[in-house]
């Protein structure tokens, strides 16, 4: 597995949900049945593939996102969002009825619970992934999925990707099982230590785990996989070996949205011809950043502040 080198296909592409985020904020969740008085609520641009997509943008990266919003009241917020970031929405498909929601509640300790709608992003083709993937293929190095679209759509975008010489990253998340066939489509995977645990079958709380983990995807047909571990770092795996890249502590206000700053600044950073080791690092900076702020897309950090971030933990 290669990154695409930079000025040649240096492009990043995200084949991915996106949706409207309303976000509540609570000293703690409620328990089954019972109704609390929330602190906060906001609403902004949300879904794995958006803020994967504005994450890479902010990184630098030439992004474009495929992708289907609805045309409802949420449409405009989709496309002035994305656009803020400088992705290229070309590959978006307006299509009728309501946009993807995300209903997300995060505690007073930073933690969060999700329930995704899929509604826009089930509309998500064949066609509208080959048509786009066939246009930028000649410029884009770089290709980042996950799972909120539908399952039935992972294999071929996985195979058209590795057909059309792309890196293929695969963001496993929501975590479910994928046909035997995707994983050797696959050049990195990038699963937190839930769903590693869950898809690998192993149980990962700890650097030695997500290592026998990321050994199982590998066994797979993965070319390499990164297990994130939160707060204690993160476990790379590849043929050559295992190393563990250790987390950059800060102040966490709302993790929602930290692996998706991960995934984007690592399709990011190889578009531009960073190694495997150096991308998992300036991930792990913006993965940081992202969750010392409140929100999903406005959360996710400018390269300048991710530099800066690194700079100042970097002896001299």
């Amino acid at each position: 597995m290669t990154a695409a080198p930079r000025g040649d296909r240096s492009g990043v592409v995200i084949i991915g949900s996106v949706s409207a985020d309303l976000t509540t904020f609570s000293q703690r969740l409620p328990a089954g049945g019972e109704t609390i008085l929330g602190d906060r609520f906001t609403l902004f641009l949300g879904g794995k593939g958006a803020n994967q997509a504005v994450a890479a943008g902010l990184a630098g990266a030439t992004t474009s996102f495929v992708g289907c919003v609805g045309d409802d009241l949420f449409h405009e917020l989709v496309v002035d969002s994305l656009s803020a970031a400088g992705v290229d929405l070309t590959h978006l498909r307006t299509v009728p009825g309501p946009t993807g929601i995300a209903h997300i509640r995060v505690d007073a300790s930073a933690q969060n619970d999700i329930v995704v709608v899929q509604l826009a992003n089930a509309r998500l083709s064949v066609e509208q992934i080959d048509a786009a993937l066939d246009a930028l293929a000649p410029t884009t190095g770089i290709l980042l999925t996950q799972l909120e679209t539908p399952s039935a759509l992972t294999a071929h975008i996985t195979s058209r990707g590795r057909e059309l010489g792309f890196t293929v990253i695969l963001d496993p998340a929501p975590a479910t099982a994928l046909p035997a066939e995707v994983w050797a489509d696959v050049d990195i995977v990038t699963p937190n230590e839930t769903e590693a645990s869950v898809i690998s079958g192993i149980e990962v709380t700890d650097a030695a785990s997500a290592e026998r983990a990321g050994r199982w995807f590998l066994e797979q047909g993965v070319g390499a996989a990164v297990v994130t571990l939160a707060a204690q770092g993160s476990s790379v795996v590849t043929t050559d070996g295992a190393s563990f890249v250790p987390p950059m502590r800060v102040e966490a206000v709302d993790t929602t949205a930290a692996g998706d700053a991960y995934a984007g600044y690592l399709g990011a950073a190889l578009a531009d011809g960073a190694s495997l080791a150096d991308a998992v690092r300036l991930a792990t900076a913006a993965g940081a950043l992202t969750v010392t702020k409140p929100g999903a897309s406005p959360s996710l950090p400018r390269r300048a502040d991710v530099d800066a971030f690194l700079a100042a933990r970097t002896p001299s």
